[in-house]
């Protein structure tokens, strides 16, 4: 309810009394309230902190409306909430309540101004605070801040003015001067969000300068061997994982890996296989009791929230051949110059999902020219306008293609290739590629 009462009474006196001595205070009112007006403006101007813009404002409102307590509650439109980060007479910390709670609540949605002399006479009115801190709500003003095209941005609500009750003159004050807050909450707001998006990018810059430290800086360089590797995240960090574990002189492990989904959830996993595949793999007994200690220790650090594919190869240096276990992970092939590709299926599940699983290890035996080609989805899934998968067949076809090349012009040639066929597509993917090629 608006106090008419009190607006009629003030115009009353504004006709009565125009005496030379009444006109005078009441131009000496108006300017003293043009002057706080300017100064108030000027407050709100000076700074881009939000915490410190609240306390400014409602220091402006208590002051001018005379009132003991006030609290301003912003609109979260996400939440559908109405939220405080300041309460005078409280501890400072963040209130959240439903909009449309309470009498706050009740102004944020509605848009109705609220002028109360007794809280308690209101069904509104929340007698729970009073009740913890032992304050004695009496006379209560409420009202909307809107912004210029006119949407509710915050509530102002003042508490127990020190002289009588809150007038209609101490509405149209505020009136007034809520343009200016709503104009500088926006330019908090907005300056929060550039400071929290700063943070951020900051934050995601470090986080893929520490995943890229994971990752091998190059390819290892093995007598008979040549490997090139393509590594494209598709946002700042990934889920995509490969490396080079040199066992012993004549054995290599090659791993790649591929963590559902993407960005940071997906990288602080691939950062956990790693430091746990880098802890087991220097007493590896078999491949097999390797995937399923992987399983086990992803499974219990994620809980399952997480699962990956995953493919762990021991390539003897000296005997030309390769064993393996593919925990669902993209079907390694490998290209020979003449023959049908040898596909690397054997193995299991993909790797965190279910507890106390079983996996086979299967063998291959290269020969001279063959080229080894491993890779995560984000090759084989890359799409064309047409939604068409760009798929294990051509990828194949691309690489007998450039088979009498170097493993690094064979990379070179996929990634082109894929680049081609996606180039109109909408898939997005982190992509990894890896090839050996045996001299």
């Amino acid at each position: 309810m608006t106090d008419t009462g009190s607006t009629a009474s003030a115009e009353q006196t504004m006709r009565t009394d125009e005496s030379p001595a009444g006109l005078k205070r009441r131009i000496e009112d108006l300017e003293s309230r043009l002057r706080f007006l300017m100064e108030a403006t000027k407050a709100l101007a000076s700074t881009l902190d939000l915490g410190e813009l609240l306390g400014r404002i409602l220091e402006v409102a208590k002051s001018q409306a005379g009132a003991e307590r006030g609290t301003l509650f912003l609109v979260d439109e996400k939440t559908d909430e109405i939220w405080s980060l300041i309460a005078h007479g409280i501890e400072k910390r963040e209130i959240r309540l439903p909009l449309g709670r309470g009498i706050a609540g009740h102004v944020a949605r509605s848009g109705e101004i609220l002028n109360i002399p007794d809280a308690y006479t209101d069904p509104r009115f929340d007698r729970d605070v009073d009740a913890r801190t032992g304050y004695r709500t009496r006379s209560l003003l409420c009202l909307p801040i809107r912004n210029k095209s006119g949407k509710i941005v915050a509530a102002l609500q003042l508490l127990n003015k020190q002289s009588g009750r809150f007038t209609a003159g101490d509405v149209d004050f505020l009136l007034a001067i809520s343009d200016h807050m709503a104009l500088a909450l926006e330019n908090a707001q907005l300056h929060r969000h550039l400071l929290e998006k700063e943070r951020l990018e900051r934050e995601m810059a470090l986080a893929r300068d520490i995943q890229r430290s994971l990752l091998p800086e190059t390819p290892p360089q093995l007598p008979g061997f040549e490997i090139a590797v393509m590594n494209e995240p598709c946002y700042e960090v990934g889920g995509d994982y490969y490396d080079f574990l040199q066992l012993d002189p004549n054995t290599l492990m090659v791993v790649i890996a591929d963590v559902e989904g993407k960005g940071i959830s997906s990288a602080m996993v691939m950062s956990n296989l790693q430091a746990t595949l880098r802890a087991l793999a220097p007493s590896l007994h078999s491949l097999e009791r390797l995937a399923e200690s992987l399983n086990h220790m992803i499974l219990a650090g994620t809980r399952g929230g997480k699962y990956l594919t995953m493919f762990l190869g021991v390539i003897d240096l000296p005997g030309k051949s390769i064993s393996y276990v593919n925990c669902g992970h993209v079907i390694p092939v490998v290209v020979r110059t003449e023959g049908e590709p040898v596909e690397l299926t054997e193995g299991g599940m993909v790797v965190g999902l279910i507890d106390n699983l079983r996996y086979e290890r299967g063998r291959c035996e290269f020969r001279a020219g063959d080229v080894l080609v491993l890779c995560t989805d984000g090759i084989t899934e890359s799409m064309d306008r047409e939604q068409e998968e760009y798929g294990s067949k051509r990828l194949v076809e691309c690489v007998r293609g450039s088979i009498s090349q170097s493993a690094a012009e064979v990379v070179r040639a996929v990634a082109a290739d894929v680049s081609v066929y996606s180039r109109e597509g909408t898939h997005l993917d982190d992509k990894v590629l890896i090839a050996i090629k045996v001299a």
